[in-house]
């Protein structure tokens, strides 16, 4: 049983969506048809008008490409952070010539809105990246004072919420570029890089110009040709079968589900002695960060091997000292997760 956080298990209707006869997507118009229609539901899922795009690549394409669109060389970013991923956007926009401005906190905190304002009010930007779930230490950040602050200073907003986006409300509509991918919560097999872009994150790319390839946003806003390569067709009818079960369920009685199964995950992790990483006020219902300090590893292999129960562990400096169950998409099961904790009962 896997219920790591992503790629997640896959609904056996994506599974057999995936066997159907191929479709290629640069000369049948079904396949245009079927990829602007998904277009559509993303756009329902994400809340927002802004035009959607759908790149052939994980959900690191995302963020790289984020930059590398609207980061010259020169430009001033500020890097808003209190996890990896946001710390690794300064990392993207060092290498495109960007000078990032890193506005940091410790893994275990909220993100430093104070030290944002002061910040911004001692210098202006061109671009602001942060992260809504940092899935390696399963926090949920409040985005709304952030976006509140850089929207006053007309500065352009990039947030990965490839770990939140189908999970739980993200307030896409403020967000300039909001990423996602197909193997979190949307539980569809990894290799979709999904983002939207609003029209000042166009007239920004435009005015850049980026010369990359692969990373560049700009040729998926050619509306006569809605993708600029061969697109994964399987992929992309994976994840539109997998939106239409979200679809189905609804929106709201999705997130119901996510906070169900979070719920008693930090119950039943409470009831074995376990401190959360970080406390569960903060933690996203799409995973949940359990401190295991110097076990994490063991127990990973111990679960696997004797339970049939894959969870993951932590990331960098906490590799071994953070065990994570990801209770996201189709994983986000009250019965998947009593299970997973049964098992982990049993090993400690």
């Amino acid at each position: 049983m896997l219920l790591t956080p992503g790629p997640t298990a896959l609904p056996p209707s994506v599974r057999e969506s995936m066997s159907d006869e191929l479709v290629n997507p640069d000369v049948d118009p079904a396949f245009a048809d079927r990829y602007d229609a998904l277009l559509d539901k993303l756009a329902t899922i994400f809340g927002t008008d802004d035009e959607m795009v759908v790149m052939g690549g994980e959900g690191l394409l995302g963020l790289e490409a984020a930059i590398a669109s609207t980061v010259a060389p020169g430009d001033r970013v500020l890097c808003l952070s209190n996890g990896p991923y946001g710390d690794g956007f300064a990392d993207f926009v060092e290498r495109y010539g960007g000078e990032p401005t890193l506005v940091d906190a410790d893994y275990d905190d909220p993100l430093p809105v104070e030290e944002l304002e002061r910040t911004l009010a001692a210098d202006a930007f061109d671009v602001a990246t942060m992260v809504h779930c940092e899935t390696p230490t399963g926090t949920l950040n409040d985005l709304d004072p952030a976006l509140d602050l850089l929207n006053d200073h007309d500065v352009l907003t990039v947030v990965d919420a490839v770990s939140s986006l189908g999970g739980t409300p993200v307030p896409t509509d403020r967000i300039d570029i909001c990423l996602g991918a197909s193997q979190k919560c949307f539980s569809a097999p990894p290799g979709l890089a999904i983002c939207s872009v609003s029209d000042a994150a166009w007239e920004r790319i435009e005015a850049r110009d980026p010369d990359s390839l692969y990373t560049n946003l700009l040729p998926w806003h050619d509306a006569e040709q809605p993708y600029p390569y061969t697109h994964l067709t399987t992929l992309v009818v994976a994840l539109d079968e997998a939106l239409d079960l979200l679809l189905a369920e609804g929106l709201d009685a999705v997130y119901d589900r996510h906070r169900e199964a979070a719920a008693v995950c930090r119950e039943r992790g409470a009831e074995l002695g376990l401190a959360p990483f970080p406390d569960f006020e903060r933690s996203s219902p799409t995973v949940t960060a359990l401190a295991v300090p110097g076990r994490a590893t063991d127990l990973q292999e111990r679960l696997r091997i004797d339970h049939d129960v894959t969870l993951a562990t932590g990331f960098g400096d906490f590799a071994d000292d953070v065990l994570r169950v990801g209770h996201m998409g189709y994983n986000a099961d009250v019965d998947d997760v009593e299970r997973a904790m049964d098992a982990l009962a049993a090993e400690l």
